[in-house]
């Protein structure tokens, strides 16, 4: 036993060897030696975890390939072990995938309709496109990463699953229902992911395939000013947190405090008490046992409550008035930032002393254009109706209260409502009130409205009018990856087919949310490795040069989305809400500017063809998938040029991806980074994209309020439509896992 076991490591010596040469090796040759002389009879278990820690102990700036060798040994023990359960050699854990695949299925461990679906013979052909050597591309916290959270696992939490076979099972998922060329698709889906091109959302990487779970990332629920309305979307909620979704809930509709209820004058308790019970839920139905569900709420600047909504996760004060574990937003028309830059005074409203005495909703309205429209004449009607009961305070107060929650806590996110609404490409069918629990997703909304409950042939019948409950399905490219490999365009084409896809495959428990993914059919492409491509370039982050490249790029790539939907649409059908969208219009190429001979091109494609997804593209944070695939995060500077990936069970230290000698000047940490450069790059962005961006502000601790009100004004000048986390040197914010793609 002894012999063979040493065997095995003389082998993946030489497979180290073959892809290393000596002199880089010599510390992990020098320290095997001596392992080996002192534990004669360690299992080959042991001795990969003595060596993979031996490897990362070397690991620095100097010598970032270390990660390398370590992932190679590490997954020599992944094989291993697989190979043991599989009874096969390490060499042939990869060669029996129809076995595979329905020994995986007869234990539960995969869901059965992937055998019900595909033939024999197609399964045959499948298994022989896995390509073993692409599990070399993985760092060893990609590798670590991919399986620890997200392969199939035995009942004893074992993993039952290879990195290519988890490739292939989700591609065979997502493509399971198409009706021509279906081998076809699922290589191309098996080659985007596998070579790290892309990845899928956090939720479809872990689910797909298997028989829990559901694919989708986000919703966002508008709640109803009613205490039916109330409760049931606590419920929804609730449902979809149970199943891994990241929730965004809209407030603004619900009666401040002190407001009438039934014509009782100061009955109600306003939104607070109800804030403090979505906490509760987030707390106490975490997601799938692996996390706490993680809930985002939004409140308009101008509610009554705004002000202890603000509050509502900081650190001192009453506890009774805190909620420590949601995630707060607030909504900005542009006529507050105005009287903010002004110093002028704010009027404070409850929406349901509006709605009763004005007749109109306040929320429902926007600036149809800057600097005018109807948001802000609804809102001057309000402030001179003697009728209303109004709060008036600086509107520099309210922002002071909101950059001392930002820099304790780094929350709230900052939503601003007329911006998003101008450039919202599907107007002719609603308002978007707010976003998700990642600021990248903007799609209508609007509140789910209790009905009746009856008694009929002794059930119990609750009738719902549905809202506009909106779903995000993600994806992300790699831009270290795809970029200079130069196969964009193939990409972009499969990968809007897999999102598409997802919206028909998903089971969601909600059936609002099915309602309008269905009617909307909504989509967020995004990207990561920004800043891993800028340094492979050679372009510095604070230059005009990135600012030119990402308008560049992002219009190349809103172009390929934009082009991949139609071609869909022409195939399958365009989403049922196409005419009279700015797609149906070519308002949307008009608001972008797009006049090129191809942009006209594919506007008059589209006038014949229509689109088959009715929003397209959004950016969403990619913490976690963008560390499995090598890159960085979003687009996002770095933090460090080298520094430790910690979880609850272990410190790993990292570099960013391709470093060297050239590469290493254009990685600037973020928080040396000025950030009106990064606002300037995300303003090209943005133009493209026609939902959001998961746009991180990273400070000192010691930043003045001036600058980081100055911050604020350049992103909402430059037409940004949402920053995310306020990301002080002294806060720690926890990851959105559930957006990560």
């Amino acid at each position: 036993m002894v012999q063979k076991v040493l065997t095995d490591r003389e082998i993946l010596i030489d497979q180290l060897l073959e892809k290393f040469n000596v002199d880089e090796l010599a510390p992990l040759l020098r320290s095997h030696e001596k392992w080996l002389k002192k534990n004669p009879e360690a299992t080959n278990a042991q001795w990969s975890q003595a060596m993979v820690l031996e490897s990362l102990s070397h690991l620095d700036e100097d010598e970032p390939y270390w990660t390398f060798v370590a992932a190679h040994i590490y997954l020599a023990q992944v094989y291993s072990e697989l190979a043991s359960s599989r009874n096969c050699s390490s060499r042939e854990v990869y060669k029996d995938f129809n076995r595979h695949l329905n020994d995986l299925s007869d234990k539960g461990l995969y869901d059965i309709s992937l055998l019900q679906a595909y033939t024999k013979e197609e399964i045959k052909v499948l298994g022989e496109i896995l390509e073993p050597e692409r599990d070399r591309l993985f760092t060893y916290i990609g590798l670590k990463t991919l399986m620890d959270r997200y392969v199939a696992k035995n009942y004893d939490h074992s993993p039952a699953e290879l990195p290519q076979e988890r490739w292939l099972i989700i591609a065979m998922t997502l493509m399971q229902n198409e009706k021509s060329n279906r081998l076809e698709k699922v290589k191309e889906a098996y080659w985007a992911m596998s070579n790290l091109y892309m990845t899928v959302a956090t939720p479809t990487l872990s689910n797909a395939g298997k028989p829990h779970g559901q694919l989708s990332s986000c919703f966002i629920d508008t709640v109803d000013d009613s205490l039916q309305g109330i409760y049931d979307s606590n419920t929804d909620v609730a449902t979809l947190s149970k199943y891994g979704g990241g929730i965004g809930i809209y407030m603004g509709k619900v009666r401040s405090r002190g407001s009438s209820i039934r014509g009782f004058k100061g009955a109600s308790s306003g939104v607070l008490p109800w804030i403090k019970q979505l906490n509760n839920t987030a707390v106490s139905v975490d997601q799938l046992g692996q996390r706490q569900g993680a809930i985002a709420v939004y409140l308009d600047v101008w509610h009554k409550d705004i002000l202890p909504f603000l509050d509502l996760k900081l650190n001192n004060g009453d506890e009774r008035l805190r909620a420590h574990d949601i995630f707060t937003g607030v909504c900005l028309p542009d006529i507050f930032m105005e009287k903010v830059e002004a110093r002028e005074e704010w009027t404070l409203f409850d929406p349901h002393e509006v709605r009763s005495i004005m007749g109109y909703s306040l929320e429902d309205f926007y600036d149809e254009t800057r600097g005018g429209g109807s948001f802000r004449e609804k809102y001057q009607a309000c402030v001179a109706d003697e009728r209303l009961s109004k709060e008036i305070v600086p509107a520099i107060d309210i922002m002071k209260r909101i950059m001392r929650s930002q820099l304790e806590t780094g929350v709230p996110f900052m939503f601003y409502r007329d911006e998003v609404n101008r450039m919202n490409t599907n107007k002719h069918e609603g308002m978007i009130y707010s976003s998700n629990l990642c600021t990248e997703i903007f799609q209508n909304m609007s509140a789910t409205q209790f009905e009746s409950i009856t008694l009929e042939d002794d059930v119990i019948v609750t009738r719902r009018k549905p809202g506009d409950f909106v779903v995000c399905n993600l994806s992300s490219i790699n831009l270290g990856k795809a970029v200079p490999a130069g196969v964009l365009e193939r990409l972009i084409e499969i990968q809007v087919r897999m999102l598409d896809n997802v919206i028909d495959l998903n089971m969601i428990p909600v059936p609002q949310a099915e309602r309008t993914n269905a009617r909307y059919r909504g989509i967020g492409l995004g990207t990561f490795g920004w800043h891993h491509l800028l340094a492979l370039k050679g372009i510095r982050w604070e230059s005009d040069e990135a600012v030119k490249f990402a308008d560049e790029l992002y219009e190349e790539i809103a172009y390929f989305t934009v082009r991949a939907s139609m071609n869909l649409s022409r195939e399958k059908g365009p989403y049922p809400l196409f005419k009279g969208s700015e797609f149906h219009t070519g308002e949307y190429f008009a608001n972008r500017g797009y006049s090129s001979m191809k942009w006209r091109e594919l506007r008059l494609d589209i006038a014949m063809n229509g689109m088959r997804n009715g929003y397209l593209m959004a950016i969403a944070p990619n913490s976690s998938t963008s560390i499995l695939a090598g890159s960085t995060a979003s687009i996002d500077p770095i933090f460090q040029k080298s520094y430790s990936e910690e979880k609850k069970d272990y410190k790993i230290p990292v570099t960013v991806p391709d470093l060297n000698q050239e590469t290493t000047w254009f990685y600037k940490s973020a928080y040396f980074i000025n950030q009106h450069w990064t606002l300037k790059q995300n303003a090209a962005r943005q133009r493209h994209i026609d939902q959001g961006v998961s746009l991180n502000l990273y400070v000192q601790n010691t930043i003045k309020a001036k600058e980081l009100l100055d911050l604020h004004l350049d992103a909402w000048a430059s037409g940004l439509k949402t920053t995310y986390y306020v990301r002080s040197t002294s806060v720690e914010m926890m990851e959105c896992e559930s957006c990560s793609s």
